[in-house]
């Protein structure tokens, strides 16, 4: 039987990295990067490009001929105190919110019924983080993107649903003890997150295939 074709985004590294590994247990697995390349390799893209998201998806099916599976992991994260301004502003919300809608309208003419998108939010879609009030809004904007797409897509058959991080510890980025303890001081479960929870998260939405339209949040219980 042909394995499902997964592109996971942002995949060189953190959580990424950790939902194309787990999914390569049982998916083709295309890791797109931006600027760290993945060790098993992958396709280039900057995101913030709509003709750069509109390329990744025809490399993908040049390929492998079908695309089931999509992961709209890759984030920017950028502070945005309410004081200033500044033009870059605009490459955060292009990845964050517009690159996923890119992707999809260049893949949908070849998503078949059961193929599935989980795209990666942040808990701070529901409870915005100071001095990074565009980042929070961004995830707000792809919350809904993900609910009106999946009403949109259900009568195709296509599933679209969102993981919504906690504090998540990567290797590259790990947090200092203190800020650790504090995400800790306010979680029902003793431990911040790693990423390995996230793509356990992202594994049971592909898989539950009466699921669509949620927010799942994998915060070990923050702010219970």
């Amino acid at each position: 039987m042909t394995k499902p074709v997964a592109l996971v985004t942002g995949a060189g590294r953190g959580i990424g990295r950790s939902i194309a590994d787990a999914l390569s247990a049982d998916h083709i697995v295309i890791r797109h990067y931006n600027t760290t390349a993945p060790p098993e390799g992958g396709l280039q893209a900057d995101l913030t490009d709509p003709a750069a998201c509109a390329g990744l998806v025809e490399d993908v099916i040049a390929a492998h001929g079908r695309l089931d599976v999509i992961v709209n992991n890759a984030g920017a994260i950028t502070m945005s105190p309410l004081n200033s301004f500044d033009p870059s502003y605009a490459d955060l919300l292009a990845v964050n919110v517009l690159a996923p809608h890119a992707i999809l309208a260049a893949a949908l003419p070849h998503l078949q019924p059961g193929a599935c998108i989980v795209n990666i939010s942040s808990m701070n879609a529901d409870l915005p983080g100071r001095g990074a009030a565009l980042y929070s809004a961004s995830k707000g904007a792809l919350n809904t993107w993900t609910k009106a797409a999946a009403r949109e897509l259900g009568p195709k058959g296509i599933r679209v649903n969102a993981v919504a991080p906690g504090a998540i510890d990567t290797p590259e980025a790990p947090r200092a003890p203190d800020l650790r303890d504090a995400f800790v001081e306010l979680q029902a479960l003793d431990r911040v997150g790693a990423p390995a929870d996230i793509a356990g998260a992202v594994r049971y939405l592909i898989g539950a295939d009466f699921i669509t339209g949620a927010i799942l949040p994998v915060t070990g219980g923050y702010r219970l």
